[in-house]
């Protein structure tokens, strides 16, 4: 019976050594796994979150690729086109407060500078 309970708790504590050593960036490592909410909606929360916090970093990403495609534009009259739906971009963003509001507009701004001093 010793045995037994000992054989349990040696599997149970190499389970997590796995599971922490798969972590990444410190993130831990029952993030999916478990839940320690006990109410329907702060379960129902956690999973929002979760789900918000995904989009947000997609398109975070998706506007720091289009900044970066945008620089490498050397043709003027194609950064000229290009800069309104940028802006467009970085404005919604903003809004939705995925940036905040001033780096939307140093952005912006950083741009601008950038297209006149294209020629």
């Amino acid at each position: 019976m010793y045995l037994l309970g000992l054989l349990i708790r040696l599997c149970i504590f190499a389970s997590l050594k796995i599971s922490r050593e798969n972590t990444f960036k410190g993130q831990s490592f029952l993030r999916n796994n478990s839940k320690m909410a006990n109410h329907k909606s702060s379960k129902k929360r956690i999973r929002s979150n979760e789900a918000k916090k995904d989009r947000n970093r997609y398109q975070a990403k998706t506007l720091r690729n289009a900044i970066k495609t945008f620089r490498s534009v050397t043709v003027k009259k194609d950064a000229d086109e290009a800069l309104p739906k940028l802006t467009s971009m970085l404005d919604r963003l903003a809004k939705k407060n995925v940036i905040h509001k001033n780096k939307a507009s140093n952005l912006k701004s950083e741009l601008a500078v950038h297209i006149n001093h294209l020629k």
